[in-house]
């Protein structure tokens, strides 16, 4: 979020396939060209690196820091990279997320320090400062070297997240210069480091490296530095709002300097004069009591995507000494303001006094910590198209640009630190994890504060810390002005200052029914359950077969069977009773793509049902629902668990049973007591609504057909009566609700395929991860459904490089035959590979005769890979049909 005048240089990079040996002789090998001119303000990114490990760089640092060394043979680096991804990258292994692929990198290979080397040229001036900063620290810690000398020791940079800036004026030279890293290796157990649990296999290197930008910063004599915006909203009046600007003005000379600091929002400017003592850092602040025009009028409110727009300002501020421009620096912001309490228990948020429900995911970094920012953007743009409200990162906060495009998309963030790792093993704490653990909160803090999509941080995750940890954490966050909710712990533990944290973490993480969603216990839907869902999620078979080979393919329908791509731990290592429940509800499948085909049925409705139960009990009137995570949203690396798309960004079953619960208006069953309800997550009521509710058997008969009317309650559920019950039902039964408008257009369409036999639970048995099933609903009826019959045509319209493609289906059947669970797919060319990512209105519909139906996919142009477009639709029981979708 905070800009200065940034120059990246972006590196074309030769990528070598092993790592070769190191000659002291050879001159430095070029990579991007680097340049650090003379000018105050600007900062330059370092643009790549230069690689090797300390056991073939036996030099000590001033060699290898000298622009003379010799690194031929050191391999080529994007800008952030830790040491597994800069080898991936050169091509050292086969391809990692295949199969097993991953056991092949060699983890002695990290157990020794490894280098990071650029070679730049420079011009320094007198009246000039260069500043080494270092956005995120060195996992595990660092050396710093520069032009032969130490600039900062492996005592002073530790752990992944705190920033440094550190003064290396008097070392820059004319012409060229070398800047020099040694990362030690990484231990999550020992080290503020990151670590990824049990979300996937975990990295050899463990992260080991840098993965956020190192930057060479200029200024005058004054430098800016953490510019933030506050906004201060008179709730529940939105027509004006108090913005207050701050930065730190730092005196870089040993004498007394005025300054003057000037800055703009628009066309509102402002303007202070200031006189700072040698080397002194003072915080200048802009408010509406020294600058009126800081009391907007009417401003551009931000909210999440839900409830209004994403309207964004920029604050420009520089300092001047004499006249002559000595610094500036910008930050983006949003008018809004956050608040939460505590309600029967729950965690509440509040977006601009508005009450707002939580439901959200957990976001997985990539395992290798790169940062691509296209696949960041393509994620977050699924998430919204999903209806999802909230990320939530439990540890490895992500680089800039997520927050960035979760401002702009309307995402919220809620953001704290990691389990199961260094970060709660409290009691190992010393000085030195101390002074880091505050260093990290302070520095995240300061990165993030700004960002509108911000909801609060979590000072723990599994665990609340002790009172002298969590002292660290608050002065910390207190020194970096944060102002948003800080919660103790992800789970229902207190610390004696912030309290009850409002949370629950009661699991399950593995496999339950749908109706466990609604009742209240455990990580039902009341309170606020800050990681919750039902384990395995088995991407479509197309998937499958990127990360797995056959032989694995196959090996999943062995539920004892550990698989590679599900969890190191031994609890979520096999399917077990997932495939149970999957054996019993829908009948054992008699193969690979059968198990694929139901895999699909079973994580829709599960799916659909944890995020429609929170959705429905927020607004019970005693112990409602006050926010969800579903665990998790992604994935770091392929796996066949604990995901809502998978790790290619294709969308299956477990995407769209999410997708549909979270539709703006939307028409719901209830598993427990067949209530039907409808869910308003606007603002605003609507009215003059009806809710149409058929219920089918098996063979497709009609068995019931009854509408009421409803005012959909804004922000809020409403109940609308119940399922009817009518006799002679067939044990694998439909339901279709249609949620109308006062034309008769339906706004919602929400299809359930049910059974007149329930799941059952032994609640007194869960465990901290399950909830064990006695009992299980019969659906195998769905594998004896009539052979359906549908009719598909498809086009695709051009804008720029933005394809989107319409599907409308039909179901021609002339009898009572459904087409159930119908998905379509673009592909790339008739019999091509899926285009991805691509963002879907709806899929995996089901259709009764004469019923017709159009889903609308977007994506990129350039995904197609010069081929025309081509659609396949097939369903449970309706074959593959391919239609072309040219261009019109």
């Amino acid at each position: 979020m905070l800009r200065s005048r940034v120059g990246l240089l972006v590196a074309a990079l030769g990528l070598a396939l092993v790592v070769p040996g190191t000659s002291a002789t050879a001159g430095p090998e070029p990579g991007a060209p680097l340049a650090v001119n003379a000018t105050p303000g600007q900062t330059a990114t370092i643009p790549d690196w230069r690689l090797q490990s300390s056991a073939k760089a036996t030099q000590a640092g001033d060699a290898i820091s000298s622009p003379s060394y010799g690194d031929t043979g050191w391999l080529p680096v994007p800008a952030r990279s830790t040491v597994l991804a800069g080898l991936i990258a050169n091509g050292k292994y086969p391809d990692v997320n295949y199969s097993t692929n991953l056991k092949a990198v060699n983890a002695a290979d990290f157990k020794v320090p490894w280098w990071y080397r650029k070679v730049f040229t420079a011009d320094p001036q007198a009246g000039v400062n260069t500043f080494l900063k270092l956005n995120g620290g060195v996992i595990s810690r660092g050396e710093v070297w520069l032009n032969g000398t130490k600039v900062a020791g492996s005592d002073q940079v530790v752990g992944a997240y705190p920033n440094y800036d550190f003064d290396v004026t008097s070392l820059l030279r004319k012409g060229d210069n070398a800047l020099a890293i040694k990362a030690f290796p990484s231990d999550p157990a020992n080290d503020l480091a990151i670590h990824f649990i049990d979300w996937s296999q975990l990295p050899p290197d463990r992260n080991q490296g840098l993965f956020r930008d190192v930057q060479l910063a200029q200024s005058g004599p004054v430098s800016l530095r953490t510019p933030r915006v506050t906004t201060d909203l008179p709730l529940p009046s939105l027509a004006t709002a108090d913005i207050t600007v701050k930065a730190e003005a730092r005196n870089n000379t040993g004498s007394a300097v005025t300054t003057e600091v000037s800055g703009a929002i628009g066309s509102v400017t402002f303007k202070q004069t200031v006189t700072l003592a040698a080397k002194e850092t003072r915080t200048v602040s802009f408010t509406p009591s020294n600058t009126p025009a800081l009391k907007f009028s009417q401003p551009q409110v931000w909210w999440p995507f839900q409830m209004g727009g994403q309207p964004l300002y920029t604050a420009t501020l520089s300092a001047k000494v004499g006249g002559v421009e000595s610094d500036a620096t910008r930050t983006t912001f949003g008018v809004r303001e956050v608040t939460s309490r505590i309600n029967q228990g729950g965690r509440t948020f509040e977006v601009n006094g508005k009450p707002f429900l939580v439901r959200g995911g957990g976001w997985a970094s990539d395992l290798f910590l790169r940062t691509d920012v296209k696949r960041i953007d393509d994620q977050l743009a699924l998430v919204k198209n999903m209806g999802m409200n909230t990320i939530r990162l439990e540890g490895k906060p992500e680089n800039d640009e997520l927050y960035d495009t979760a401002d702009r998309l309307g995402i919220m963030v809620l953001a704290g630190w990691e389990c199961c790792s260094k970060w709660e093993n409290y009691g190992s704490f010393d000085a030195e994890d101390n002074r880091v653990a505050g260093q990290s909160a302070e520095s995240e803090a300061k990165r993030i504060r700004n960002h509108p999509s911000m909801i609060g941080f979590m000072i723990g995750s599994d665990n609340a810390p002790p009172a002298a940890v969590e002292k660290i954490y608050l002065d910390a966050l207190a020194r970096a002005e944060w102002n948003l909710p800080v919660i103790s712990s992800a789970a229902a533990h207190s610390s004696p200052q912030l309290g009850d944290p409002g949370m629950k973490m009661d699991g399950p993480y593995w496999w339950v029914p749908p109706n466990y969603w609604y009742d209240k216990r455990l990580g039902g839907a009341s309170g606020f359950a800050s990681e919750v869902g039902p384990g395995a999620t088995i991407p479509e078979l197309d998937e499958l077969k990127k990360f797995l080979s056959q032989s694995e393919i196959t090996s999943l329908l062995d539920y004892n069977a550990a698989q590679f791509h599900l969890a190191p731990s031994g609890n979520f290592s096999k399917l077990s009773f997932w495939g149970t429940a999957l054996d019993n509800r829908y009948g054992k499948p008699s193969g690979v793509e059968d198990f694929v085909r139901k895999a699909q049925l079973a994580n829709y409705e599960v799916n659909r049902a944890q995020l429609e139960a929170f959705g429905r009990n927020w607004s019970d009137a005693s112990k409602p629902s006050t926010g969800v995570i579903y665990w998790m949203l992604n994935n770091a690396w392929p796996t066949v668990y604990w995901h809502l798309y998978d790790y290619y960004l294709a969308t299956g079953g477990s995407y769209f049973g999410a997708k549909t619960a979270m539709r703006p208006l939307h028409v719901q069953y209830s598993y427990d007591d067949k209530s039907l309800a409808v869910v308003n997550t606007g603002l605003q009521d609507v009215s003059g609504l009806n809710v149409q509710v058929t219920v089918f058997n098996a063979d497709g008969t009609q068995k019931a057909d009854e509408a009421r009317p409803v005012t959909a309650k804004g922000n809020a559920s409403v109940r609308v009566g119940a399922l009817p019950q009518p006799s002679g039902l067939s044990t694998t039964y439909f339901t279709r609700l249609l949620l109308k408008d006062g034309s008769g257009k339906v706004v919602d369409r929400n299809v359930y395929w049910l059974s007149t036999k329930a799941d059952t639970l032994d609640y007194d048995a869960s465990t901290w991860y399950h909830t064990p099933q006695t009992g299980y609903a019969d659906l195998k009826g769905l594998g004896s459904l009539k052979q359906g019959k549908v009719s598909v045509t498809a086009s695709t319209a051009a804008a720029g490089d933005n394809r989107t493609t319409s599907v409308t289906v039909t179901n021609t059947a002339t009898d009572k035959a459904v087409a159930f669970f119908l998905r379509a797919s673009v592909r790339k060319g008739t019999g091509g590979a899926e285009v991805l990512p691509a963002r879907w209105t709806d899929n995996y519909v089901t259709l009764w005769p004469g019923e017709s139906t159009t889903l609308k996919a977007e994506y990129r142009a350039s995904d197609l890979g010069g081929a025309t477009p081509s659609v396949e639709v097939s369903g449970n029981n309706v074959p593959k049909a391919v239609v072309s979708a040219p261009v019109r």
